[in-house]
């Protein structure tokens, strides 16, 4: 089954965030419920079980009295030894069925929350992606998913069934014995329970000091990794590893504290165990030697309690578990409570394209509401045209680009495509009418078919090699050993600056938009690659509304329209030719540009 036919979620990806516990398992509660018959008739297997499981030692007991009469060397009770072994058959079929038909359940909860968390990361701005700390993000999505699955068969398949049977042992011994031995019993488990949680609360805060160290040690390794040649550049391996490793010793200290505190726990816990057991047989021997209780009754005491008390040797280990998968849980669903800084309207409707004519109308911006970005920008592209971008770095040219596809809103005036507020449609159809060759061109860590098929994922095979065919890279992938399947490496490290910028600009050719906007695309290329697609470049914006917005201006010398920006606004506008004929900003960044080339020419390598 796809994501999209998933029915619809249960939970509002937008609702405040989960507070304590009882706040966590409502939240989840939605999702077990979608399969309720699933869930009634996995308690029923759960009761079955659990009353088996009670029934072997009463027939201990028929058996152990049966064969310690007068007549037992006569007559072995076979009937009771064959009902024995149906009875332990019994216990472990129906948890195993229980098993069986609650694993759906827990794994579609699973499921459909992991794919909650990753469209909502997804639909969150660019400013949360930007501020993020990835290796850090990724373990909290991790541990939360992990911690539904802690959760549900620890409280499903441990205490639940724990607490039910404590109940049936505690009933049955008062209604079968005395008082005495409830009151034994119940006073022990009390006891037990809280001694458990109190020592195990103090555990958790060493659990969460061990999750906050594996996060940064994770963080600090795949930001450490990620930026591998800068590491290589400055000789700086020695300085990773030791902040690393400081990560690492913190992680180390705060597990062995916590394992220490786990020994204890175990030691308080058979105490207490040792304790209770000694008194219960002391008053089953007592009833035995008065006459009142028969030899069998007392191995019954003794099965009983052995049964209660193994599952409760993990009370703690299950205490600690299940408040850390509540926990953690709690850190995944606040992240489905970030805000979407940028939503579409309710009922938005669909972009109409005609020519794809762009219009900036008085718009100011800024990434965090004190510096101004934009101020008073004012420019219209006609469908068709072309219009450049120049300014130096900071003047806010690649925040058009930001804000043309709507990664954030405009803070004053109003952006339209085609006249229609790009506010008021929605953000998908906004994005499919626009292509974009960036300047740092990051693919996927897969095939060069697939970062390019990544431009429209229901291409044909043959649309695929003809986009690349247009972008003059198709011979270089049919000269490479595996050809199409060439992985490209992490971010795409495996092929040159050049091969990248093909690869980007034959996705964005195979995605065919009517509006197409190249951010700085040739800057980071040397002349000779930069010359050779700048013509790929031009190909791409013959009949296309065009957005350039560039480092070098000897690329945008065709432009219908050139706008000069700084400071965040726009300081000159007009083609290449009156620019230079007015002799301002444009034509002393021209000059600058040409005394640099002239410079730099005789020091170029053939």
């Amino acid at each position: 089954m796809s994501a999209a036919s998933l029915p619809q979620q249960p939970a509002d990806p937008a609702a405040a965030p989960p507070t304590g516990d009882a706040g966590v398992i409502a939240k989840l509660l939605p999702y077990l419920l979608e399969y309720k018959g699933r869930v009634f008739l996995a308690i029923a297997f759960l009761v079955t079980a659990k009353l088996a499981n009670l029934s072997v030692p009463l027939l201990m007991k028929q058996i152990v009295d049966g064969l310690s009469g007068p007549k037992a060397v006569l007559v072995v009770p076979v009937a009771l030894l064959a009902a024995y072994g149906i009875l332990r058959m019994s216990s472990t079929l129906f948890n195993e069925l229980r098993d069986v038909v609650f694993v759906k359940v827990a794994q579609r909860a699973m499921r459909r929350i992991s794919l909650e968390v990753f469209q909502h990361m997804h639909s969150l701005s660019l400013r949360f992606h930007l501020e993020r700390q990835t290796g850090g993000l990724t373990r909290d999505i991790e541990r939360g998913t992990r911690g539904i699955s802690t959760l549900l068969n620890f409280m499903v398949f441990s205490v639940l069934p724990t607490l039910f049977e404590i109940a049936l042992v505690t009933g049955f011994l008062i209604v079968k014995f005395d008082v005495w031995f409830g009151v034994i019993t119940v006073g022990a488990l009390v006891l037990y329970i809280a001694a458990t949680f109190a020592i195990s609360e103090r555990r958790i805060a060493h659990r969460r000091a061990m999750n906050e160290m594996d996060s940064k040690a994770n963080t600090r390794a795949i930001d450490s990794l990620l930026n591998y040649e800068t590491v290589k550049y400055f000789g700086n391996e020695g300085y990773e590893a030791g902040r690393y490793d400081e990560s690492l010793s913190r992680y180390e200290r705060a597990v062995v504290t916590s394992e220490t505190s786990l020994g204890f726990l175990n030691t308080v816990q058979a105490g207490i165990i040792a304790l209770t057991v000694a008194l219960l047989m002391w008053r089953a021997a007592d009833g035995i030697v008065h006459g009142g209780l028969t030899l069998g009754d007392l191995v019954m005491v003794n099965a009983l309690l052995i049964q209660l008390y193994i599952p409760l040797n993990f009370l703690g280990v299950l205490y600690r578990e299940i408040k850390q998968s509540l926990t953690d849980m709690e850190k995944m669903f606040r992240l489905l409570a970030v805000n979407r800084e940028v939503e579409d309207k309710p009922g938005a409707p669909a972009l109409a394209v005609k020519g794809a004519a762009v219009r900036f109308e008085d718009v100011s911006f800024s990434y965090d509401g004190k510096r101004p970005i934009l101020a008073g920008v004012d420019f219209e592209i006609p469908a068709g045209h072309t219009v450049a971008v120049v300014g130096a770095s900071g003047s806010g040219k690649s925040t058009l680009a930001r804000l043309l596809f709507r990664f954030y809103d405009v803070g004053g005036g109003r952006i339209t495509l085609d006249g229609q507020d790009i506010r008021d449609v929605t953000q998908s159809s906004l994005r499919a009418a626009i292509g974009i060759v960036p300047q740092d061109t990051v693919l996927f860590n897969d095939t060069i078919h697939y970062n390019i098929a990544y431009g429209r994922t229901g291409a044909t095979r043959e649309e695929v090699v003809e986009a690349a065919k247009v972008a003059h890279i198709h011979d270089f992938i049919e000269s490479l050993p595996s050809g199409w399947e060439t992985g490209v490496g992490e971010r795409g490290l495996k092929l040159s600056g050049g091969e990248k910028q093909r690869v980007s600009i034959a996705r964005a050719l195979l995605k065919d938009p009517p509006l197409m906007i190249f951010d700085e695309a040739t800057s980071a290329l040397d002349s000779r690659t930069e010359k050779a697609i700048q013509g790929e470049l031009a190909e791409i914006s013959k009949d296309r509304t065009t957005l350039v917005i560039a480092h070098r201006l000897s690329t945008i010398v065709e432009a219908d329209q050139i706008l000069v920006m700084d400071a965040g606004r726009i300081v000159e506008r007009g083609s290449f030719r009156e620019l230079m004929e007015r002799g301002g900003r444009f034509a002393e960044m021209w000059q600058l540009q040409q005394q640099e080339e002239t410079e730099s020419e005789p020091g170029d390598t053939p």
